[in-house]
């Protein structure tokens, strides 16, 4: 896994924690709202909750208060008490607040951190799939690959007894090897030779597996499933569906280019252009004809 999906899964994970503590945040906050108003206790120190604890169980006997009757009131202040009277006025002063005094509520915090963490999981979706569907085009495998100078690719294409070496070009996945004299028709307009050279996708077209060359056999033959290819990438047996994939190629003063990102599919070739098997398998599975 690359340093970048690395930090982007980091950041996602922060990004998911921040909104559950502010979820955790906001719910406390709630809670302690509904809990004030129906808890006579709520806000008491636990120290005052256990010295009020310790005297549970503590019987108080009630004492007993002699009533007194009250003393006659005098006929003129009876009189002038009742012709008295007090008017209460209630009034209620509203003062604005502004939103530097007031601070932010409750509400306002909780929806502006789901609104940044759904922000930031768009965004960082965005960079994903940005990444993954720019085209690399500095360097790498989907950009065009120099391969060499074809004269010093043709001088390692062949054993010292002549027979074909496959040169692997690793930056551009691919088998550089001498093409076929005579190019068949599925191949025709296609741009898959130059300079007497192809470059053959080390894929497998089966399941995806690396096809590595097997010298006797002077083949391509997949260790995972048994599909058999001849040297040019030519489909001989095997469950693979066609012949092995190949890259656009041209030359530029006098390099091979490997274009990266132009796969060529053909179908099953009617007939081989090179011979193959031409010795023993590298693989012991059975292959089909």
């Amino acid at each position: 896994m690359s340093g970048t999906n690395l930090a982007l899964i980091g950041v996602a994970v922060v990004a998911i924690f921040g909104a559950i503590g502010a979820f955790a945040v906001a719910f406390r906050r709630s809670q302690g709202g509904a809990r004030k108003q129906t808890d006579p206790t709520w806000g008491v120190s636990s120290e005052t909750r256990s010295a009020d604890r310790s005297m549970e169980g503590v019987s108080v006997a009630p004492v007993e208060v002699e009533e007194l009757e009250p003393e006659p009131e005098p006929e003129e202040e009876a009189a002038e008490r009742e012709h008295a009277g007090v008017q209460i006025v209630q009034s209620q002063r509203v003062v604005e607040v502004s939103a530097e005094e007031g601070g932010v509520s409750r509400r306002q915090f909780f929806n502006r951190a789901i609104t940044a963490t759904f922000g930031s999981f768009l965004a960082l979706q965005g960079v994903y799939y940005l990444a993954f569907f720019w085209p690399k085009l500095t360097g790498g495998f989907g950009a065009d690959i120099d391969a060499g100078l074809i004269t010093d690719l043709e001088n390692q294409l062949h054993t010292s007894d002549g027979a074909i070496l496959p040169l692997f070009i690793p930056e551009a996945k691919a088998y550089v090897v001498p093409a076929p004299p005579a190019l068949s028709e599925q191949f025709a307009d296609k741009s898959v030779e130059a300079g007497g050279l192809m470059a053959l996708f080390q894929r497998c077209v089966h399941l995806g597996c690396r096809v590595p060359w097997c010298g006797p056999s002077l083949g391509f033959e997949c260790p995972c499933h048994g599909s058999k290819y001849n040297a040019v990438g030519e489909y001989f047996g095997g469950p693979a569906p066609r012949n092995l994939d190949r890259f656009v190629v041209e030359l530029v003063d006098d390099r091979f280019i490997i274009k990266t990102g132009t796969v060529i599919q053909t179908p099953r070739a009617p007939t081989l252009s090179l011979e193959y098997p031409q010795g023993p398998s590298c693989i012991s599975i059975v292959t089909q004809a």
